[in-house]
């Protein structure tokens, strides 16, 4: 048997109980001492899988049919969970996913960082679903499908899945994927048209249809009247993020509220802001909180955006010194702290990642210091950070994996005691682990 023959020969079943979930939300358990990942399990289940790709070591593998479930199984909302890789959590009731999502922030911090937090904040929550308010979706016209298709990709697989709706996203444009697939599919430009970012404001919805081709004037009428039937802002973009720009003149400008600090927030469709608007009020909430500010501290927020936590923190604080990596968002946030009348906000430019050894602000002494980095964390900074003399730090992290890296640098090098961590449930239904934590210095 030739080896082309072998690979196209069906892979072989087999059973396994299902012990864990791993970082990816896929259930885990053993046979013949290999791991064994199986999508859409939970732990406490016996499942027939299919294997779908085989390591030494490890396999990956589909569900074919449940023999035993969890209690803490539900039946999906979404009719494509399964096929769309927008989720990866939908079968498992509300409480597991709280349990899956804490327990990998707290492993991330034993494993990584060899640190224990003194407390378990409880988790933080909000609507579970029409809760995205940011997204990107793809686009490609496929008429072997019937036409154009309009929304993520496909689990494991690089082509868009074929939906209808979506449950997450916000139900303005979480129900319009078909008016959206059949609005491209009368444009000229429908196959030169890869992707949608999608930015909710609180009164209003912007689309930013990327265009790599010019519209005609039909295809500019259509957009048009798309907008004004649904109520979206519609923007196009034809090149780099600098070039996105409204379709029409009378454009709304983009705004959301925080009401508990009397701040509104003024952003462009191509800006970030936290996904999850609820959460992202309660995160400030609890932050600002564990931070203790007082009203003759200074405080140092790094990663700090547009202001989503620097004009509620200036409302506490005698000082609020912000830096961020990039220019566009700084002068949203020197603009956001002027509308709101934040006369003691600060407001820098740095590569955050090379950190400028002379920029004044490194040398300042600060009360308190709130840090919001990507994925890839705050290492660079940590040492800095350190310096200058911060009785409490709050880390607001999208990976614990760095998260545990840099807890472990702070406690480990720095004298700092990790006094609380949870997690905050910013995406629910998916394996994404946002999450809080709370440094206090040592003596």
């Amino acid at each position: 048997m030739s080896r082309r023959q072998r690979r196209r020969k069906p892979a072989e079943r087999g059973v396994v109980d299902i012990a864990d979930l791993a970082s990816n939300a896929r259930g885990v358990g053993h046979v013949d001492g290999k791991a064994v990942f199986v999508a859409d399990t939970l732990p406490g289940e016996r499942a027939l899988y299919r294997p779908t790709k085989r390591k030494k070591s490890y396999e990956e593998a589909s569900l074919e049919t449940l023999f035993s479930a969890s209690d803490k199984r539900v039946t999906p909302r979404c009719a494509h969970f399964g096929v769309c890789g927008g989720c990866a959590l939908q079968h498992a009731g509300e409480h597991a996913q709280l349990e899956f999502k804490q327990q990998q922030l707290l492993d991330a911090l034993e494993r990584v960082g060899k640190v224990t937090p003194d407390t378990v904040l409880a988790p933080l929550v909000d609507a579970r679903w029409g809760y995205r308010r940011r997204a990107r979706l793809g686009v490609k016209y496929v008429p072997k499908k019937g036409g154009t298709l309009v929304g993520f990709r496909e689990r494991g697989a690089p082509f868009i899945a074929l939906l209808d709706r979506c449950e997450v996203l916000v139900e303005s444009v979480g129900t319009r994927l078909t008016d959206l697939a059949e609005l491209i599919d009368g444009l000229s430009i429908r196959e030169r048209l890869p992707q949608i970012e999608v930015a909710a404001a609180d009164h209003a919805v912007a689309l930013v249809f990327r265009v790599l081709d010019e519209p005609t004037a039909a295809d500019r009428e259509r957009l048009h009247a798309f907008g004004a039937r649904f109520d979206f802002s519609i923007y196009l973009q034809p090149g780099n993020e600098d070039t996105i720009a409204p379709l029409d003149d009378d454009a709304p400008a983009l705004y959301y509220d925080l009401p508990a600090w009397n701040a509104r927030l003024y952003f462009k469709p191509n800006d970030f802001v936290q996904i999850h608007a609820g959460i992202n009020a309660r995160m400030i909430d609890q932050a600002i909180e564990l931070l203790d500010v007082q009203g003759h501290h200074r405080v140092l927020e790094l990663f700090s955006g547009l202001g989503n936590f620097s004009v509620p923190l200036a409302r506490k604080a005698q000082r609020v010194v912000t830096v961020e990596g990039e220019n566009g968002l700084v002068e949203r946030a020197r603009d956001n702290a002027r509308r709101n009348g934040a006369d003691n906000i600060e407001a820098h430019v740095a590569n955050l990642f090379e950190p400028p050894a002379d920029a004044p602000w490194m040398h300042e002494k600060v009360d308190r210091v709130l840090i919001d980095p990507p994925r890839s964390g705050a290492a660079e900074m940590l040492g800095a950070i350190a310096a200058t003399g911060a009785e409490r730090i709050v880390y607001c992290s999208c990976h614990p994996a760095t998260l545990a890296r840099d807890a472990g640098e702070l406690v480990g090098q720095y004298g700092y005691r990790l006094t609380h961590a949870g997690v905050m449930d910013m995406f629910p239904h998916t394996a994404h682990v946002e999450s809080m934590a709370v440094f206090v210095k040592e003596g």
